[in-house]
Order: C-alpha cells, then structure tokens, then sequence
C-alpha cells in the first residue's frame, strides 16, 4: 500500500514537473514568436518611411498647413495607381502589427491598435513630406494607407484563427531554427535580405544595376568583359547568407539544403518582379555569368566551411561581411538607383525609391550582420 501510494506521488510530481515545463515552453515560443513579429513590423515601418521620404533632401518650409492638407477634397489628388499602391503598402504593415498585437491581447483590440498605428505612421509620412518639395502631401493617402492596414489587421487575426496553421508553423520553426532574442534578430535579419535581393534590376545576388544597353537594329551587341569583381561580391553575398544561416539553424549541416531552398525562393520572386516591371528583352538579364560563376565558387566554400568549428564560422562571417563591405562600396561601381530606370517599361516614381531602398540595403546589411555576429559569439 505504501508503495502505491509513492508511486502516486511521485507520478504526480512528474506530470507537474512535465507540465510546468510545457507551460514554460510555450510562454517561451510564444514571446519568442511575438518578439520576431514585433522586430519585422519595425523593419517594415522604417521601409515605409524610407520609401515615403526618400530622398531625404531638400528640407525647408513650403508655407503649409497639415489641417488644411486633411481638409482638401479627397479628389483632388486622385489616381488610381496611387491608390492601389498606397492600399497594397500597408497591408503588409498591418498584417504585421496585427499578428504581434495578437500575440498579447485579443482580437478586437489588437485591430484597433493595428489600425492607429497605420493611421499614425501614415499621418506623420504626409506631416513630414509638407517639408519636401520633390512630394506632395494627401488626406486621401492616409485613408487609402489605414484602410490598406485594417486589411492586413483582419488578415491577422484571421490567420491567428487557424490553429493547425499556427501549431504548424511553431513546430516548423522550433524544429529548423534556434530560439531565443539574438535568433529572432537573425531571422528578421534574413528576411531584409530576401526583400533587398527581389529587385529585379538587381542581378542575382549582385550589387550592380543593369542598366539599357547601346543597341543598334541588326549589329549584335559587343561581348562585355567578364566582372571578376562583380562575381566575388556575388560569392561574399552568398557566404553572408550562408554564415547568418549556419547561426540560426539547429542542424548546420542542413545549411546547403536551406540556403538552395531561399535561393529558389528569391529566383521565383524575381522573376516574377521582372515579368511584371521590366521590358521583355531585360527578363533574364539577373542571371548573367557573373551570378553563375560567384553562387558556385560560394556554395563549394560554404560546403568545406561546414566542418569548422562555430567559433571559427562566425569569425569567418565577419571577414567577409567586412570584406563585401569594403568592395560593394570602395571598388565595385554600383550605379544610381536612376541608371536602372531605362530597363523598366514602367515609369513610375516609386521604383527609383524601390531601387534606392535596394541599394541601401546592400550597404547596410553586412554592418548588421556583424552586429549579429558580435551579439552570438558566446551563446
């Protein structure tokens, strides 16, 4: 009898250790997860303001009134390109907001909140823009931007909804990737590269615009030589990647199947950019024989880094993050974001600030890195 009930008690003990576990996993994943949404949403408002404000020049006083701006008739500045664009946006935004709102309170306050950050985001861009004289300020752009970001806050809480697809998606994550705040940065990380790579003005994990050729009717196009600097900007990028990758990854040696797996990815995606924004004859000019060549030299690097120590990877990675620094900026010429402009059929503003923010990105993404890097060296 006694033993009985020991075992009882300890059978109790245990399933209380085990759930108390549980519970600490769960309250674990879900801030790690909320963490991750919150940094992403970030990321994106600070891409809206680079787009609405570039190109951050010519600052002065225009003698105008933000309430008489709000009291314009909604018409007066109307197109429907502005409009769809202004809606499309801040979808993504509210989508954002919404999902990190939803990760702390419920479904009606998480769209409310969701709603007046887009509101407000999209009132201080229109309040700033009064200053530039290169834009124009709109009552109808802050409407068409909340309504833009209740859509994506509606999305959100519909997505949080699903619980198969959120179960889904945590086990995904837990199961791929490490936890923890360094490993939340290093995904939102990953994902300003991928957003900087889809510019399909920009080739394949290059830095250099293309730009529109001198061409002739019935000359054939003179071979221009090979750019072996161009090519080991390619394979440092792409060596970039691979040591954010083998950071974040739980098994590193799955690091070739997932790097293959985002390279696919950004393929699609630009593809897809260029069918709908470039002229027919500049479809496929993002993959050339420098991309070629610099991905192979790079994935053959990464294969033989893989049994290197993870002391030894992240030092590595500073290398060449610094090195890929120092040749995008100081040796390669990278063009303007406005050389680009020709081999697009579409005309439109927003690309050249599209292009600007790509450019940006290239910059500025090996100097985060580093800081990931730093943040990692002892955990």
């Amino acid at each position: 009898m006694f033993r009985v009930r020991c075992a009882h008690v300890v059978g109790s003990v245990k399933l209380a250790v085990d759930k108390a576990e549980q519970d600490m996993s769960e309250l674990f994943i879900s801030e790690s997860r909320a963490r991750l949404r919150t940094l992403l949403a970030a990321g994106y408002a600070l891409f809206i303001a680079y787009v609405s404000l570039s190109p951050f020049s010519g600052w002065r006083e225009q003698g105008l009134n933000f309430v008489d701006v709000l009291h314009m008739p909604l018409l007066s500045t109307f197109t429907p390109f502005d409009a769809v664009v202004n809606v499309l946006a801040y979808i993504p935004f509210g989508l954002l907001v919404g999902l990190a709102l939803r990760a702390r309170f419920g479904v009606a306050v998480s769209v409310m909140l969701a709603v007046v950050c887009g509101m407000s985001l999209s009132s201080g861009m229109e309040y700033l823009q009064m200053y530039l004289p290169a834009r124009a300020s709109s009552n109808l752009d802050v409407l068409t931007n909340t309504f833009g970001t209740l859509t994506g806050a509606l999305l959100a809480v519909s997505i949080s909804s699903w619980s198969w697809f959120r179960q889904g998606l945590i086990r995904w994550r837990s199961h791929l990737f490490r936890h923890g705040k360094e490993m939340d940065f290093g995904l939102a990380l990953l994902s300003l590269w991928v957003f900087g790579q889809i510019n399909p003005s920009l080739p394949m994990l290059g830095n250099v615009f293309i730009t529109e050729m001198a061409r002739q009717p019935f000359v054939a196009p003179l071979p221009e030589p090979f750019g072996w600097w161009a090519s080991v900007a390619v394979t440092l990028n792409l060596l970039m990647l691979g040591a954010l990758l083998l950071t974040l990854l739980r098994t590193p040696r799955r690091v070739v199947v997932v790097l293959l797996v985002v390279l696919s990815v950004v393929a699609l995606m630009k593809f897809t950019a260029a069918a709908v924004l470039l002229k027919s004859w500049a479809l496929l000019l993002w993959i050339n024989g420098e991309a070629m060549f610099g991905m192979l030299l790079g994935l053959i690097i990464l294969t033989a880094v893989l049994w290197l120590p993870r002391v030894a990877v992240i030092s590595l990675g500073a290398v060449v993050a610094f090195s890929y620094f120092v040749i995008v900026n100081f040796v390669v010429d990278g063009n303007t974001p406005a050389a680009a402009m020709s081999v697009y059929h579409w005309h439109y503003g927003h690309l050249l600030n599209y292009n600007g923010l790509a450019q940006t990105i290239t910059m500025i993404f090996p100097v985060l890195l580093l800081f990931h890097l730093w943040r990692i060296r002892n955990v």
